[in-house]
């Protein structure tokens, strides 16, 4: 016999010690913070999401001609496209406009660095607990978070960019018989506004899959709800995609049909990973869906 195992079986004070601090532990875990503890967490995270944000701020005014040269490069090609005079460029209009400009294109770099921190932050706080059996749920969804976040942002630079700069640039040119000419003269700020608008929008609808998982595994919705939510979501994803997209249908649909794509997806990943529907409400469901064959 160990000698664990018999100062367990003693009951001795250092067993005892042991067991009550085991259980001390397991109770300060399952002691549910108070409201103001929560708003102290926030503020923590927030603080800490801010200060990394800053720094990557920092890191991305020291690349920011490259940056600006990976985003112009959809732009650069409509402009060449269109057999546009000139060279493809991009103006300002007060002397100290390029450096807010160039300012705003660091944002749009440090938040691309700063995104896994950011995420982390914003799980851990939402996640429910942060116990060590459940830490385990965090750095998974801080990578595809990270993953879908940004892999959204490329695919609007990919995809989205070139049409909307092609649809807009297609307005150029001589009209009337007169020979009135539209000559294009694109502002760096309001390039770099537009092209914000895009990445963040593209980034924030790749995370429809996992913000639906994690909702899924917390017993919040379900597959059955998903589903019968699905309409709604289609029209509200051609409103949205209506709002952040050119007038162009082609633009639309490059940003309304991957969102309607994912949640597909995220419907199926609610059925495999998330909680069961109650039978309850599977016959609600079943009773909404006869309803409906009724009605159609």
């Amino acid at each position: 016999m160990s000698q664990e195992q018999a100062a367990a079986k003693s009951g001795s004070p250092g067993a005892a010690g042991a067991s009550s601090d085991n259980t001390e532990e397991d109770l300060n875990e399952d002691k549910p913070m108070s409201f103001w503890e929560h708003l102290d967490e926030l503020r923590k995270r927030l603080v800490r999401s801010i200060l990394v944000f800053f720094a990557a701020c920092i890191a991305g005014w020291e690349v920011r001609e490259k940056l600006l040269h990976f985003l112009t490069v959809p732009f650069v090609q409509a402009w060449r496209e269109q057999s546009l005079p000139g060279n493809p460029s991009l103006h300002f209009g007060a002397p100290a406009a390029a450096f807010v400009a160039y300012f705003k294109l660091s944002m749009i770099g440090g938040a691309a660095l700063a995104s896994p921190f950011i995420f982390y932050q914003l799980w851990a706080f939402v996640a429910p607990g942060l116990y060590a059996r459940e830490k385990r749920y965090v750095i998974p969804f801080v990578l595809f978070s990270t993953i879908l976040f940004v892999g959204g942002g490329l695919f609007g630079w990919r995809a989205a960019f070139p049409i909307s700069f092609g649809y807009f640039l297609s307005m150029a040119g001589t009209v009337g018989g007169d020979g009135v000419t539209i000559t294009p003269t694109v502002m760096m700020g309001d390039y770099l506004d537009f092209v914000a608008q895009l990445l963040l929008g593209f980034g924030i609808i790749f995370e429809i899959p996992l913000i639906v998982l994690f909702l899924s595994i917390a017993g919040i919705v379900n597959y059955l709800q998903l589903i019968l939510f699905g309409r709604w979501f289609v029209f509200g994803a051609f409103v949205l995609a209506a709002i952040l997209t050119p007038p162009d249908i082609t633009s639309q649909l490059v940003m309304a049909v991957p969102m309607c794509l994912l949640y597909v997806l995220s419907i199926g990943l609610a059925y495999v990973f998330g909680k069961p529907p109650t039978d309850d409400q599977r016959a609600a469901y079943k009773k909404r869906k006869q309803k409906e064959v009724s009605q159609g």
